[in-house]
């Protein structure tokens, strides 16, 4: 019984990273608009790096010129991440930007499976095909309607992070690199590419950052603090503290989540058909993590915008 009630308590801050990065959506659609999306980027990610570095400035000391170039290629990649996911969340409903995400748990493997061309087990393709049908019974809302701008900036997300996966595992020079440190490197560079584009696309961060209120700030401070900081340090911690699939699991809760805030708080409201897509999206997601032979596990704990099928990924 000791042993059960230590591993409860392990498990609270890991589960409480799944909730923080199932609110992110709704978080996101709450302090930007179509036209501040990048601004904003840069508000929440230049208020975490000053902090992040607070963990990381030793490893940083240590990178190469190849792995400061290698983390910054990656960076980019994960900036597109960031902004498809983004103007994607403030184009669709919280919950179908936070259940058609999920989505990277099935595709990372399909991938896999073909670049090393190895089968998977086909419980993993039957419950990738439930993932499918899922997304589109949920977009289409059960009839034959295009999938919204939005649902498709998500999808195209899910789609770049599992090219992001592949390419991270992948990439020698980088393969031995501190994860803290890389982890810093690829947002200081994707927050660099958007402050760089802000001012021709909308609003300067400063602008943006005079216009908040204190609840938008608030906001703002849980998307910097909670979903990126809290997490990249339970994931840390996590590591070294449980195993690698008890957290995959945990973590695997988050597209719930954002389906509860988004239906409680946003008032998401969800038909017959789509509401039968959601959970086909959740029971073939959660199927396809428990069957899916292992992922490739790159180099860094990630934040929450760089969700994939095991812990490893983030």
């Amino acid at each position: 019984m000791r042993t059960s009630a230590a591993q409860s308590f392990r498990d609270l801050p890991v589960l409480g990273v799944a909730v923080v990065w199932g609110s992110s959506f709704l978080v996101v659609k709450q302090v930007a608009e179509p036209d501040s999306v990048v601004a904003m980027l840069v508000l929440r990610f230049g208020l975490v790096l000053p902090l992040l570095a607070l963990f990381t400035w030793r490893a940083l000391a240590k990178l190469t010129v190849r792995e400061w170039l290698g983390g910054a290629a990656l960076g980019v990649v994960l900036g597109a991440i960031f902004l498809l996911e983004t103007y994607g969340a403030v184009h669709t409903s919280a919950t179908n930007a936070g259940l058609i995400i999920s989505l990277t748990m099935v595709l990372t493997p399909l991938a896999e499976s073909a670049l090393s061309r190895t089968a998977l087990p086909r419980a993993f393709v039957a419950a990738a095909g439930l993932s499918v049908l899922g997304v589109a019974l949920l977009t289409g809302g059960g009839g034959f309607r295009a999938p919204s701008l939005g649902d498709l900036l998500v999808l195209g997300a899910a789609v770049v992070r599992t090219v992001n996966v592949l390419t991270v595992s992948r990439l020698r020079v980088i393969r031995d690199t501190d994860s803290s440190a890389l982890t810093w490197v690829q947002l200081a560079t994707a927050t660099l590419v958007f402050a760089l584009v802000a001012p021709f696309v909308g609003p300067s961060p400063l602008t943006l950052a005079a216009s908040y209120s204190a609840a938008d700030w608030a906001l703002l401070l849980h998307l910097s603090l909670l979903c990126t900081l809290f997490a990249f340090l339970v994931q840390t911690w996590a590591v070294r503290a449980t195993s690698p699939s008890r957290v995959s699991l945990l973590l695997g809760t988050e597209p719930l989540w954002a389906a509860v805030f988004g239906i409680t708080l946003a008032g998401d409201h969800l038909g017959a058909p789509a509401l039968a897509g959601a959970l086909l999206v959740l029971v073939g997601t959660e199927w396809g993590r428990r069957t899916a032979a292992p992922a490739p596990a790159p180099a860094a704990p990630l934040t929450e915008d760089q969700r994939e099928p095991a812990l490893a990924r983030r």
